[in-house]
């Protein structure tokens, strides 16, 4: 049975850089091709602290953003709560949940919410481009649902169902997504870790509602007449990630619990619609305890601003407090924060809370 498993996910893996290597070409003249772009835009301060480099060893259910593979880990119950400030100066905020449950021995299901509120914004019109006529609010909002699964004490695989909602009061794009992610562990102590993921992957979205029409007037006849336009359908943000990860673990004996991790982790990003990335992040953990982490984000042009395509300057940090509790203390709460480096505006701060039962 072992043999079976991992010949299917062999398989799967060997079809997903195939698949990768035709549709993901990482072509920056496709830049603005495609929409959804939240769905690219990390919600959570662990994993967002070094870069989002952990595509190998991602841990929970922060694992749904980077490695879907990585949410088998769930030991029994999660609970994740994350608030960011994206782009301060902007006022976009986004807000987060997660909930993750063990499904039998080696299986997890997730649900992951993501909502970005971009504040009150003056309408405006071609009569009144000043605004003084009430204000509207995008609701951008996508929801998933994942399972994952150890097929073998190396080789874990989950994949997401992802649906996106963007909302203004008059006009609205609906769609869904899919993600699906392998992680290989190995080594003495764990401690060699090697992931592949697919992001994003989805039928073609539209705008719909009554915001396309407008009434325009039929020249020589004063007639007024109501117009419908139809807006062209744009791509899902398809992505591809490939990542290792090296964990440094010292003992103080053989016998001895956890004392010192330093983990290195690095990967590839290949965007179907912008420039490709390569992350690069350290983390260290004392116990399990306290966790510092930072990370870099590198893409063709981003040391220099005329060239640059991102507000992102490719420098990130965090930091985590986690403290058991509970009979045997197998329970744990945790405070996760992270910052993003930006230019313009004043970068991304996210702040988050874990409990695992």
């Amino acid at each position: 049975m072992k043999r079976t498993y991992k010949k299917i996910i062999y398989t799967s893996a060997i079809g997903c850089i195939l698949f990768a290597g035709n549709a993901f070409g990482g072509n920056p003249q496709r830049t603005g091709q495609a929409g959804a772009q939240e769905l690219l835009i990390n919600p959570w301060a662990r994993s967002s602290g070094w870069a989002g480099a952990d595509i190998a060893g991602c841990r929970g259910l922060e694992s749904m953003f980077l490695n879907v593979a990585g949410t088998a880990f769930t030991q029994k119950t999660e609970l994740l709560f994350s608030h960011t400030s994206y782009l301060v100066g902007t006022d976009i905020n986004i807000n987060s949940f997660g909930f993750s449950q063990r499904v039998g021995e080696t299986g997890a299901l997730s649900l992951g919410i993501m909502s970005m509120n971009f504040g009150n914004i003056p309408i405006t019109t071609e009569a009144l481009p000043d605004g003084g006529v009430g204000t509207y609010s995008p609701s951008f909002v996508n929801i998933g649902i994942s399972y994952a699964k150890g097929f073998s004490e190396n080789i874990f695989g989950g994949m997401t169902v992802r649906v996106v909602s963007e909302n203004l009061p008059n006009l609205s794009a609906k769609g869904v997504a899919l993600d699906a992610g392998i992680q290989y562990v190995t080594g003495k102590r764990d401690n060699i870790k090697f992931g592949i993921s697919l992001k994003n992957v989805g039928p073609r979205m539209q705008f719909r509602g009554d915001g396309l029409s407008f009434v325009g007037t039929v020249p020589n006849t004063g007639t007024n007449l109501t117009v419908e336009q139809r807006s062209a359908e744009f791509e899902m943000p398809s992505l591809m990630n490939i990542g290792g990860r090296y964990d440094f673990i010292m003992l103080k004996d053989s016998s001895a619990k956890l004392n010192h991790r330093v983990s290195l982790a690095a990967a590839f990003v290949s965007n179907s619609f912008s420039k490709d990335q390569f992350l690069l992040g350290l983390e260290y953990s004392f116990r399990n305890y306290l966790m510092i982490r930072g990370g870099y984000a590198y893409e063709q042009g981003i040391f220099n601003i005329d060239t640059r395509t991102t507000a992102f300057t490719g420098p990130t940090a965090g930091v985590s407090f986690e403290v058991p509790f509970g009979v045997g203390k197998k329970s744990t709460f945790a405070i996760d924060y992270s910052y993003r480096a930006t230019n313009p505006f004043q970068g991304c701060h996210t702040i988050g809370a874990r409990l695992n039962l």
